[in-house]
């Protein structure tokens, strides 16, 4: 099979590396078609995913530099792409190469970034997303693994309705399209957010929602098993503090 992937490979990369034939839903589709030409019938992911795996091992060790794909507005979706990322990885224990090489999972990525930044390609997310892991800024957070959220919901704080929200305790993320702003915990979201959206008790978040409007803004919510203790859930707020820096959290 290894050599089967590697002509698939050579028959559709036109000189760019494995993640990009992954990553890009044009080459992946020649990538895919290629390999069933020579009989592969293996799924779409796991077929991605011998490519990855074949590299990683030094497979391709030895080749040409690929070609390099570089786009220059990067910065303008990026985040979205971060967030997309941690949306699943929080809510479904995914890595990013289970993302992109799994055609479901890397629609719903694609939506997700879409929704936060809109008006790129699915390609120019994904790579962005790529490059946050390569930049090591995708660093698991922990601590969410000792407590793991029983529900995760990523929305735009316009679509959301009342009974969406729970009465549940969890920790919450407001967030735009190219920041992230607040992070909070609270033993109940519900009346929590409620208060922020009204207007908040944090005066960084209360102005930039007067100034930007709430059709700007973004809310995740991770929604945690109702026994889960107080400084459990006051942990899982300091990790994310630390890790992604919301722009209004005090410094701790």
């Amino acid at each position: 099979m290894t050599t089967t992937i590697v002509g698939a490979f050579d028959a559709a990369s036109e000189g760019f590396s494995t993640d990009r034939v992954v990553a890009d839903p044009k080459f992946n589709q020649h990538f895919i078609s290629e390999c069933r030409q020579r009989g592969l019938q293996a799924s779409v992911e796991d077929l991605n995913r011998a490519l990855l795996n074949f590299r990683k091992k030094g497979g391709l060790a030895g080749r040409p530099r690929a070609t390099r794909t570089h786009f220059r507005n990067e910065d303008d979706y990026r985040f979205a792409a971060e967030i997309a990322v941690r949306f699943l990885e929080r809510r479904d224990g995914l890595t990013l190469d289970t993302i992109i090489c799994d055609p479901a999972r890397a629609a719903e990525f694609d939506r997700v970034a879409d929704r936060i930044a809109p008006g790129y390609s699915p390609f120019q997310y994904r790579w962005a997303a790529l490059g946050l892991r390569k930049a090591k800024k995708l660093k698991p957070e922990l601590v969410g693994r000792v407590a793991p959220p029983t529900t995760v919901l990523n929305l735009s704080v316009e679509e959301i309705s009342p009974g969406q929200i729970p009465a549940s305790q969890g920790v919450y993320l407001f967030f735009a399209a190219d920041q992230l702003l607040y992070v909070g915990e609270t033993e109940n979201l519900r009346k929590r957010l409620a208060k922020h959206l009204e207007h908040s008790d944090n005066k960084g978040l209360a102005h930039w929602i007067w100034a930007y409007g709430k059709d700007n803004l973004n809310l995740e919510m991770q929604i945690l098993h109702d026994k889960t203790e107080s400084r459990v859930r006051k942990a899982l707020e300091l990790e994310l503090i630390r890790s992604r820096q919301p722009v209004f959290n005090v410094k701790r």
